[in-house]
């Protein structure tokens, strides 16, 4: 059965399922406009490059297991030799207190399932809950008819959570293919301060398709950054979609590594609902054989005096398919503007493609905005020189495309996670290496 026929027939068990149900209505809603939308096709503008079939065809069991064996030693592969971290860890779903380590203090963390059941939380939830996440997307309305995994972080007003927390999203022990729903939710009040990572693991070789669904809410002078690091294995789907909306003079970070995953589609909407707003959206993709990464992203600047940077790498191999479509959008009232987009890319094969599109909408006059995109090979004088030099050709190429994409991680301030990035540089540029 085909995945939109198995959503349809699945919503009732689905529902009786959960314990909470004020929902109810907007899941049911949001479920009859994912019906009359439909999957998008290669038809649909956004989608004309990003054919989901291989997704959308398939079944899926809607009610993961939840027993699991994962080991310590399987669990501590994943992390990044973040001893001095706190880590959120959701297996199959479910949040599990005892492979997680939570010392945060002052502030309301929960898991989203927990959430939905706490009266306590349901005023938050009226507040802000779905309110920044498109109403018109298929994937969108698909989460809110079936989110229940996630999490919910409030963090109070001048509250600087010094250490980063890592959420993981660990899918095992599934003897059939999985659909999973996650649901985040982040709230950084007036002068607060967070870091988040988040990354998502299927340990077996059946397929998962993750749908993800984050809103951020970003106070005046406060600062969230979220890394999302994409290094599932071949048998795994995820569509993101997170929203973020900014008051003045606050500053987001939304920083997108994508190494693995069968495919993988990132949808990422910036909205400015004050002044001097700064924005920063970072992005390295380094896949290979048949892996496709889509990034698609948007910044509104609906005020004046906002800054917003857009800096995505893309290397590409095997017969890897990449795409960029970024947008900025200035609104009349949005003098005094400055947004900077650009996408870069490398291919190392004849059957690797990229997909470029940045744009720019301006209805204002006093702005500087630019963008642009480049798609070459590497530069054949510059490995000469090194190979000249007694490396390898294999590590030539390695270092002058770290030297490539080094930049998009500039803003990272959690070092560990820099480690770790570069490893997996060097993994998937098959070096033995330390850049």
């Amino acid at each position: 059965m085909a995945l939109k026929e198995q959503i349809i027939e699945n919503h009732n068990e689905f529902l009786e399922s959960l314990r909470h149900r004020f929902l109810d209505d907007d899941r049911k809603t949001a479920l009859q406009k994912f019906e009359n939308i439909g999957f998008p096709t290669k038809k649909d503008e956004e989608y004309k490059y990003t054919n989901l079939k291989e997704i959308t065809e398939k079944s899926y069991n809607f009610f993961p297991k939840e027993n699991h064996n994962i080991t310590k030693e399987q669990f501590d592969e994943l992390h990044l030799g973040e001893e001095h971290f706190d880590w959120i860890v959701f297996v199959n779903g479910k949040l599990h207190k005892e492979l997680s380590k939570v010392s945060i203090e002052n502030v309301e963390f929960l898991s989203f399932n927990y959430a939905l059941n706490d009266d306590k939380h349901k005023e938050v939830f009226e507040k802000y809950f779905n309110t920044i996440a498109s109403k018109d997307l298929a994937f969108t309305n698909l989460n809110l008819a079936y989110c229940k995994y996630g999490f919910f972080l409030k963090v109070p007003k001048n509250v600087v959570i010094e250490k980063p927390i890592h959420v993981f999203y660990i899918s095992q022990n599934q003897e059939e293919n999985t659909f999973y729903n996650t649901r985040n939710l982040l709230i950084v009040e007036e002068g607060a301060k967070v870091e988040v990572i988040e990354s998502h693991h299927n340990f077996d070789d059946t397929y998962v398709l993750t749908n993800s669904v984050t809103e951020i809410f970003t106070y005046p002078n406060a600062k969230a950054d979220w890394h999302k690091l994409q290094n599932d294995n071949n048998t795994s789907y995820l569509v993101d979609h997170t929203f973020a909306k900014q008051e003045k003079d606050s500053l987001t970070t939304v920083n997108t590594f994508s190494f693995g995953g069968k495919l993988v589609r990132n949808n990422l909407d910036f909205i400015h609902n004050g002044s001097n707003i700064n924005s920063f959206m970072n992005g390295i993709t380094i896949i290979g054989k048949d892996q496709l990464v889509d990034h698609h992203t948007a910044v509104h600047h609906n005020f004046p005096n906002c800054e917003s940077y857009q800096n995505y790498k893309g290397i590409f191999d095997g017969n890897a398919h990449g795409v960029f479509n970024g947008k900025v959008f200035v609104d009349k009232i949005a003098q005094k503007t400055n947004a900077y987009q650009q996408n870069n890319n490398v291919l190392l094969s004849e059957g690797a493609s990229i997909d470029t599109k940045p744009q720019l909408e301006i209805f204002a006059d006093d702005v500087k905005c630019s963008h642009g995109c480049t798609v070459g090979q590497l530069n054949e004088d510059a490995l000469f020189y090194l190979r000249a030099r007694g490396i390898s050709k294999k590590e030539a190429q390695a270092l002058l495309l770290y030297a490539f994409a080094n930049d998009a991680m500039q803003n990272i301030d959690i070092e560990p996670l820099k480690e770790k990035i570069s490893k997996l540089l060097a993994e998937k540029l098959e070096v033995d290496i330390e850049f």
